[in-house]
C-alpha cells in the first residue's frame, strides 16, 4: 500500500504513465480520503490518502516482469515530465535488470525483469 496525496497526480503517475487501471475507488464525500485499487496485468496497488493507512516513501520489488526492455521503451515514448528513468543491472544477478521510478508522493517501485 502506498500513500498518495493528491488523486490527479496519482492518475498521471499511475494511470496515464505506467499503464495500470483503476479497478476500485472509495470515498466517504469530497471533504474524506480517497482509497484506489489499481491493477496491471497480475500486478495489484493499493493508494490511500488515509492518514493512517501506511507513511509516505515506501518502496516495493515486482519481480519477473516480462519484456522489461519494451516496457521501458513504451515508457520512454510517453514522455512523463517528471520521471526519465533508465534499466539498470542488477548487481546481484548479471542476468537481470530493473527499473527504479518513484511516484509523486516519494513511494518507490522498482520493476526487476530479464
Amino acid at each position: 500500500m502506498f500513500r498518495i496525496f493528491d488523486y490527479n497526480k496519482a492518475v498521471a503517475f499511475y494511470i496515464d504513465w505506467l499503464g495500470f487501471e483503476i479497478i476500485d475507488k472509495h470515498s466517504y464525500g469530497d471533504n474524506f480520503p480517497l482509497y484506489i485499487q489499481i491493477r496491471k496485468g497480475e500486478i495489484e496497488i493499493h493508494l490511500t490518502e488515509h492518514h493512517g493507512d501506511c507513511s509516505p516513501g515506501a518502496k516495493i520489488m515486482i519481480e519477473n516482469v516480462d519484456n522489461l526492455m519494451d516496457y521501458h521503451q513504451a515508457l520512454s515514448k510517453k514522455d512523463y515530465k517528471y520521471n526519465k528513468p533508465g534499466i539498470e543491472q542488477d548487481p546481484w544477478n548479471k542476468d537481470m535488470q530493473y527499473i527504479e521510478v518513484i511516484d509523486p508522493f516519494g513511494n518507490v517501485i522498482v520493476f526487476r525483469g530479464i
